[in-house]
């Protein structure tokens, strides 16, 4: 199993619609058996697939009182799993913090690792405890940045927290682009080789409809860039890890 992390220092990137919309291009386009693990308390990727509303027990895994497997469902799409966010992971950071465990969520997601090919997490903003333990679990973290300096600046923070301790690799996305922007355009010609994300009113619908790009609007361009960076995804996945 590897584990991809959608992680940003802001909040207003993307992060969830890019989270939900990759979840999907694994489970349906690689056939992968998919778990996408709601972490953000906002759970809006578990309204987005359509759940919510059940009893406050997302944190109760992570201080072993629930196996992650019992909080796992299946969704509408074939072979992608949720294990959905609920207002109980407002105290997740201080739980971390009381616990001392830095590698609890890693050792949570090894004892998922024989059900699931991949598993995505939908990560809160900010350096938090949260982000600590998701930072030492991912095998990839995939940054949405915005073609905006405040952006940016966030991403340079997130680096430069990271240093040169973290053997997890980012890979920073440009979102919610719109090329007829200038700082944007900017932007897109300062990192030719991130892969880029249109902005898309699409997207909102998301919420309307409660289901990924792919399943109601698979030939949109935000469909369409998410499906390509989903296949480099799977290549970064498939180079040798570095020692």
């Amino acid at each position: 199993m590897a584990t991809i992390a959608v992680y940003s220092l802001k909040g207003g990137v993307g992060k969830t619609s890019l989270a939900v919309n990759l979840a999907w291009c694994s489970a349906m386009l690689s056939a992968r058996r998919t778990l996408l693990w709601d972490l953000d308390p906002q759970a809006a990727s578990t309204f987005l697939l359509g759940g919510g509303a059940g009893r406050a027990q997302a944190q109760a895994v992570f201080t072993k009182d629930i196996e992650p497997s019992k909080l796992a469902h299946a969704t509408a799409i074939d072979r992608f799993d949720l294990i959905g966010a609920d207002a109980s992971l407002r105290g997740l950071d201080l739980l971390f913090h009381e616990l001392d465990k830095k590698k609890r969520l890693a050792k949570l997601l090894s004892q998922l690792d024989s059900a699931y090919d991949r598993m995505l997490l939908d990560c809160p903003p900010g350096l938090t405890e949260t982000s600590e333990q998701v930072m030492r679990a991912a095998d990839l973290i995939v940054v949405p940045v915005i073609p905006s300096p405040l952006s940016e600046r966030a991403l340079d923070e997130v680096t430069r927290h990271l240093g040169g301790k973290a053997k997890v690799p980012l890979m920073p996305v440009h979102s919610m682009v719109d090329r007829r922007r200038k700082l944007h355009a900017e932007a897109l010609e300062r990192h030719p080789d991130w892969p880029v994300i249109p902005m898309a009113s699409i997207v909102e619908s998301m919420a309307a409809r409660r289901a990924p790009l792919g399943a109601f609007a698979p030939r949109s361009p935000g469909a369409r860039a998410v499906a390509d960076l989903w296949q480099a995804i799977e290549l970064r996945l498939s180079r040798p890890k570095k020692k």
